[in-house]
């Protein structure tokens, strides 16, 4: 016969199990850490899905070659880099004053790199070759570390105003294949078409498309799967695959994505993209073979006058089909510019 004193205790053990199981159930799952590393060349990030090194000198801007992994599949980037900046550039020629420029400045058209169309420099130099350093800044948030990266240009074509800024936003995110980008240009000069120039999301280290199996441009609409087959032997950026503005197409997103393999065994990998959540925000878009497969694009090509500011933000990363790439795309779509601090990160649009 159960006394009131031994029922007493077995209520209470029971109700400690409830307790206990309640307690346990309830508990909030641990967040995975993400991990910073900074030393004098370099910071590292390292999320429970990505590793990625951000450099500070030497080969700037953008996430460094080699160094983005996808922890899913054990797959890296085969590239330069990732989201690389260069100058800032506008149409025309400037063979008027071409002598008066720094060779680094000199942009020559009409061969086989830089195709038929005019262009010149305004502001320089290139910042990923010769900048040779930048200005970074560590975030840290809750579920997310964002890296800043700033230059100032130094050199500019005569006439032309030295002193605008350019800053890189790049945010990791805890739980996501891919990082959200932005640059963002405050400009000190005017023109009817002001633009930047930018990898996106990366060029293609190859020989005779061994490291990927085809690249996707979705401007391109049913044609927009494109076999490394047809990257082969070079050709000029207008001749194949270019994205013009101008031209009146309206694509509803912009991905350009090249599908990953393993140079030796042939097994496919996933794809790498870098979406322009603008679309409206793309001047002109290459696609062309010059030892490698160079995916330039640029950014702007609308009049600025000195004092205002553009830009445009970016996903760039790892994803395992095109669906998926769109599906990403669409949540963040038609924005334009980031913004971040340690309460959080946001896309915005600028007005």
């Amino acid at each position: 016969m159960m006394t009131s004193r031994s029922s007493s205790r077995l209520l209470c053990r029971f109700s400690g199990i409830c307790l206990l199981i309640k307690a346990t159930f309830w508990l909030p799952t641990l967040q995975a850490e993400i991990v910073v590393r900074e030393d004098a060349d370099q910071i590292q990030i390292e999320t429970p899905h990505l590793h990625a090194a951000i450099r500070k000198n030497g080969y700037v801007s953008g996430v460094a070659a080699g160094s983005f992994l996808d922890k899913k599949t054990g797959f890296r980037d085969v590239g330069f880099g990732l989201d690389i900046a260069d100058w800032i550039m506008e149409p025309g020629s400037d063979e008027k004053y071409r002598d008066e420029l720094s060779e680094d400045l000199v942009y020559r058209f009409g061969n086989p790199y830089h195709g038929a169309r005019p262009k010149r420099c305004i502001e320089g130099p290139q910042i990923c070759t010769k900048a040779r350093q930048l200005d970074t800044r560590i975030i840290r948030g809750h579920g997310f570390v964002a890296v800043k990266l700033g230059f100032q240009y130094h050199k500019a074509a005569p006439g032309r105003n030295t002193g605008s800024k350019w800053t890189q936003t790049l945010v990791f995110l805890e739980n996501q294949r891919y990082f959200i980008s932005s640059h963002r240009i405050d400009a000190r000069n005017e023109s009817d078409a002001m633009f930047v120039r930018i990898d996106m999301p990366g060029h293609i280290k190859h020989q005779r498309g061994d490291t990927f199996s085809e690249i996707y441009l979705s401007y391109l609409g049913k044609q927009g799967r494109i076999s490394s087959q047809q990257f082969i032997e070079n050709f000029a950026p207008d001749k194949k695959f270019n994205y013009r503005r101008d031209l009146g197409l309206k694509p509803q997103r912009f991905i350009r994505a090249y599908h990953i393999r393993d140079p030796k065994s042939g097994a496919a990998g996933p794809w790498l993209a870098g979406m322009t959540l603008d679309p409206t925000a793309v001047h002109e878009a290459w696609c062309h073979q010059r030892g490698y497969v160079c995916l330039i694009e640029e950014f702007g090509g609308r009049p600025v006058k000195p004092g205002e500011v553009f830009g445009a933000a970016f996903v760039v990363g790892f994803f395992d089909s095109i669906g998926q790439m769109e599906k990403v795309y669409d949540k963040y779509r038609d924005f334009n510019r980031l913004s971040v601090d340690a309460q959080g990160w946001k896309l915005r649009r600028w007005k």
